[in-house]
């Protein structure tokens, strides 16, 4: 009778890690579903103000050039044309961020850091551990029994 229970107990161990590892599994894939969700969200909202930061340096370029080129006009000195140089680099640089393929370009150079130069990505010191963290959470209930908080 006791070989029965313990065949029956093992048998229900089985079953029940079977269900957990599912259940662990079902967690980890809406985390990465999360996180990829909120990187999206992330990006999106990275483009709206690369977009709304060019039509903001548009207005400054042309407003500036409107004056420049009076000024030009006016004297006739082509000095007051030099500034259109880099304002017109920077009002670029924008427009391909915001509505070109710079996005695709930073994404596939960023593909080639991590699967040729992965050695730039390590983290100084390595990955935190669960006992480095602990050290790290204690010290901080040192320094705050040395020195408490001003009321």
């Amino acid at each position: 009778m006791g070989s029965y229970l313990s065949i029956n107990l093992e048998e229900q161990y089985r079953n029940n890690e079977k269900f957990l590892q599912s259940l662990n599994e079902i967690a980890m894939e809406r985390q990465i579903q999360l996180k990829n969700q909120l990187a999206e969200r992330q990006r999106a909202i990275e483009i709206a103000k690369s977009r709304d930061l060019f039509l903001w340096t548009t207005a400054f370029s042309f407003a500036a050039a409107v004056g420049l080129f009076t000024g030009f006009r006016r004297t006739k000195r082509a000095y007051f044309l030099f500034p259109l140089l880099p304002l017109t680099f920077v009002n670029l640089y924008y427009l391909d961020l915001a509505y070109g393929n710079k996005i695709h370009r930073i994404r596939m150079e960023a593909e080639h850091i991590m699967t040729h130069e992965s050695d730039m990505l390590e983290l100084p010191c390595g990955l935190p551990t669960p006992s480095s963290v602990d050290q790290g959470r204690m010290d901080e209930e040192e320094k705050k029994k040395i020195h408490p908080p001003m009321p």
